[in-house]
């Protein structure tokens, strides 16, 4: 697998949106990287693990499972970032991420990024901006889609 700069990841993520080139070094000492292979789970639906998850390079899907399938929710965009709930308030896991195609994902543990508090908390309040804007984002995303597929029941608002 090609090398990553997590400096320039980090940039080009969600997460980097607001952040100086400096903070996005600092930051970057902080996470982790990891390889994904097609097919492998990178994390699993209850798990009670909390890191974000930054999909740096690759594909990577949000997927549910009922015992006898799953199914794709969302796949993710490089920059984009997964599990902003588990990171934030430790609860378990709601969907599983299943990798799509080889790539590297870009990984932050709760305890390490707390550890820039004292030292950059302008980073943390940025970076906290952008967790806010990507439950926003999903929020919109399912109130339409909810709206959609009720218009669509109920043969309202639309051409069904």
């Amino acid at each position: 697998m090609t090398k990553l700069d997590k400096s320039e990841a980090v940039a080009r993520s969600i997460l980097g949106a607001e952040l100086e080139p400096e903070e996005c070094t600092a930051l970057a000492e902080k996470i982790g990287l990891q390889e994904i292979r097609k097919g492998e789970l990178v994390v699993r639906e209850g798990e009670a693990r909390r890191t974000l998850f930054v999909l740096a390079d690759g594909k990577m899907s949000v997927c549910k499972a009922d015992g006898k399938s799953e199914t794709c929710l969302y796949q993710l965009r490089n920059g984009e970032c997964a599990g902003t709930r588990a990171f934030l308030d430790g609860s378990e896991r709601k969907a599983m991420l299943r990798a799509d195609t080889d790539g590297v994902v870009l990984t932050l543990e709760p305890e390490d990024f707390e550890q820039l508090i004292e030292s950059h908390p302008r980073l943390v309040y940025k970076v906290m901006k952008a967790l806010f804007r990507v439950t926003h984002t999903n929020l919109m995303r399912m109130n339409l889609e909810s709206a959609e597929l009720r218009n669509y029941m109920m043969k309202t608002g639309g051409r069904y």
